[in-house]
């Protein structure tokens, strides 16, 4: 079914409309030579099924459908048709000349417009230098924001008339228009933490993280240096004050360019999971114990870098070893001849399902304990684990344990 179709028809209208208010919709519909009618007797073959129908309408529905002969439209399906049609250019153009904040709003709270029509629709509305819930209006178009791109809305009711909605929308989404249409929102002014939460976006647009450095507001400034995804010409300039060199130093994707450039920062150097191996020789070859410590934590470590570490023969750094996801699990099994090793290992990662059952029959309080925070136990270890009340809150906020749980639809074991 298209417009075209239904072209100097008129349509048996049952109900209202949804997406649409019924000033607009009877506009939009004129714009295809379509008419609608309220009257059996007036009507043509087609019958549009909308919102709020009486049980006059819904009777007279029922009883057309029986008699045949009648082609049922959904109003969702109409209205996205008409949507669909709409002339961007032809409509803003209209809302400006017109100065009608109502029609604009109305079409802001309209679902079945393009995200590229509500984006330049929103940079149209004036805010009148309020906050986004100050008044009516805003509160409004706010809800409209924040319900069109929240991710599974129907399960956080009420969520977009809450500026928390907001931080949890930038928090969450991966488009890079949505997240620059929200830079420029006027209210924006009376929340920094809005700020604070797309400087440190990798989705953010590059000329928006250029205008949050501009800024030169500390806290931005710092979300800024946390933000992987920044471009060279960025971190040059954040480096020139050693509060934000040492942040981007352990955050940013390195290359050999910045990894000199930041190289003063050895420490938080070796813990940006984004060293390579030449990196990681680097930093060896100074031979600095906090280096050498964050080396051995890092999820990145070579088993190459891992050798060298271990011929420090360095205790803490040994410790720190046993936990890293990327040492071999002979060198585990080798460590677990010593007792002192047991807690170290317990909190590997990628803790092996043999060296789980092993430390798990040692019976040692803060190695269950390990074991129970620990992703990688196996779920009957971590059953049995649940039943001790030392450890029950531990296996609740086991992230792996609460997928199993959610996977199986079981609830929680009391």
């Amino acid at each position: 079914m298209n417009l075209e179709q239904l072209k100097n028809q008129t349509i048996l209208l049952l109900g209202k409309p949804r997406a649409f208010s019924q000033e607009e919709f009877l506009e939009q519909i004129n714009v295809h030579n379509i008419s609608v009618t309220k009257e059996l007797s007036e009507a043509g073959e087609y019958v549009l099924e909308g919102r709020m129908m009486t049980p006059y309408e819904q009777n007279l529905s029922d009883e057309l459908y029986e008699k045949g002969g009648y082609t049922f439209l959904s109003i969702d399906d109409f209205e996205k048709l008409l949507a669909e049609e709409i002339d961007d250019d032809v409509l803003l153009m209209s809302l400006k000349l017109s100065n009608d904040k109502e029609r604009l709003k109305s079409f802001l709270q309209n679902s079945c417009i393009s995200d590229s029509l509500f984006f330049k629709l929103l940079e149209m509305y004036s805010w009148g230098k309020e906050d986004f819930f100050e008044n009516d209006d805003n509160r409004d178009v706010t809800a409209a924001l924040i319900g069109r791109f929240y991710e599974n809305i129907e399960r956080n009711h009420n969520v977009e008339y809450a500026t928390t909605g907001l931080l949890h929308l930038v928090t969450q989404t991966q488009n890079p228009d949505l997240l620059e249409i929200i830079s420029t929102l006027e209210p924006l002014q009376f929340h920094p933490k809005l700020s604070v939460l797309l400087a440190q976006h990798p989705k953010t647009p590059k000329k928006v993280l250029k205008k949050l450095l501009r800024q030169n507001e500390p806290n931005v400034l710092e979300a800024l240096s946390l933000n992987s995804a920044l471009d060279t010409v960025t971190v040059k300039e954040l480096a020139k004050k050693d509060r934000y060199a040492a942040i981007l130093a352990e955050n940013i994707v390195l290359n050999e360019e910045l990894f000199k450039l930041l190289f003063p920062f050895r420490v938080e150097l070796a813990a940006n999971e984004t060293v390579t191996q030449q990196m990681q020789n680097e930093l060896l070859a100074f031979g600095d114990c906090e280096v050498d410590q964050a080396l051995a934590r890092n999820v990145s470590l070579t088993q190459e870098s891992i050798e060298v570490l271990m011929q420090r023969e360095n205790s803490a750094i040994s410790k720190l070893l046993l936990q890293n996801p990327n040492i071999e699990d002979i060198r585990l099994f080798e460590a677990m001849k010593d007792a002192d090793n047991y807690y170290a290992i317990a909190n590997n990662p990628a803790l092996s399902e043999a060296l789980a059952r092993e430390l798990f029959e040692t019976g040692e309080a803060e190695v269950l304990e390990a074991l129970a925070k620990n992703e990688a136990t196996p779920v009957d270890i971590l059953y049995q684990l649940q039943l001790d009340s030392r450890f029950d809150r531990a296996v609740k906020t086991n992230a792996a344990f609460g997928k199993h749980i959610q996977s199986e639809n079981i609830g929680w074991l009391i």
